[in-house]
């Protein structure tokens, strides 16, 4: 007769799983040229790591904070997503593309003499607070499970539902004519090239974005991060010492970006 082995009545360990130093985020200062997907698939094949994610894409032409999840850190996903964002970026003046942005056609250009640093930022104060904004098509917004751009790549415009977004500060710090620097903390899912655009119809003249670098997200801080290229070249003991760890994100909230 087999023996009766009570350990198979206990009840099950209470102790946390076994710690990977490669299980959380890391900070990376991302450049200008290669997507989000880009950074995401040179960890993944340099470092030969399985479970590699991002905490919020960063348009090829923007620069700055881009949060990596690594390992169980994926499962952080919406959490991370979830927070505010901090941008500062260039508007251009006296151009309206396709794309909202410098990298799009050429739809119109207008002279912007005799714009004033005063008429700019009433219009970024007009624009404070709660509001919504339509999503531009050349996004990666889904309709129907497909990203706008690539119907707009087909020269197809379709209606958007336009989403609720919150700007907690948007500042103008620099006006040299057509280029005014801005500063603008906001809630997730917010263009700032959308912003752009139309404060370039209200002023009359058409705006684009013509450069954008996040430096801050959620409670990350681009003083943190690394450049990309940096963090290649770490041997993979140093790289796991710059992890935050699942187990120190895991059940906090989001912190807000902005300042009181």
């Amino acid at each position: 007769m087999p023996s009766f082995n009570a350990n198979r009545f206990a009840p099950p360990s209470h102790r946390p799983p076994p710690t990977d130093p490669f299980d959380g985020v890391i900070l990376v200062d991302k450049p200008v040229g290669p997507t989000s997907h880009d950074l995401v698939a040179g960890f993944r094949r340099v470092f030969r790591l399985d479970k590699v994610g991002h905490g919020g894409t960063l348009d090829p032409n923007a620069t700055g904070l881009l949060v990596i999840l690594l390992g169980r850190g994926t499962r952080l996903s919406a959490q991370i997503m979830g927070g505010d964002k901090s941008y500062e970026g260039v508007m251009r003046l006296g151009r309206t593309t396709n794309t909202q942005d410098i990298e799009g056609a050429t739809l119109e250009e207008k002279p912007c003499e005799g714009i004033t640093a005063e008429q700019i930022q009433a219009q970024m104060d007009a624009r404070l607070g709660d509001s919504f904004q339509t999503p531009p098509m050349v996004s990666a917004v889904k309709i129907n499970g497909t990203p706008l751009y690539k119907l707009a790549r087909k020269g197809e415009e379709i209606a958007r539902e336009p989403r609720f977004i919150h700007l907690y500060r948007f500042r103008l710090l620099r006006w040299e004519s057509p280029l005014a620097t801005l500063d603008v903390v906001c809630t997730k899912g917010t263009y700032i090239r959308t912003l752009c655009h139309d404060i370039g119809q209200s002023l009359g003249c058409g705006a684009c974005l013509d450069a954008l670098r996040r430096t801050a997200s959620g409670s990350f801080r681009i003083e943190d991060a690394l450049p990309f290229d940096d963090l290649l070249k770490l041997p993979k003991d140093q790289l796991a010492a710059r992890v935050i760890p699942y187990q120190k994100l895991l059940n906090t909230q989001p912190a807000a970006a902005h300042t009181p």
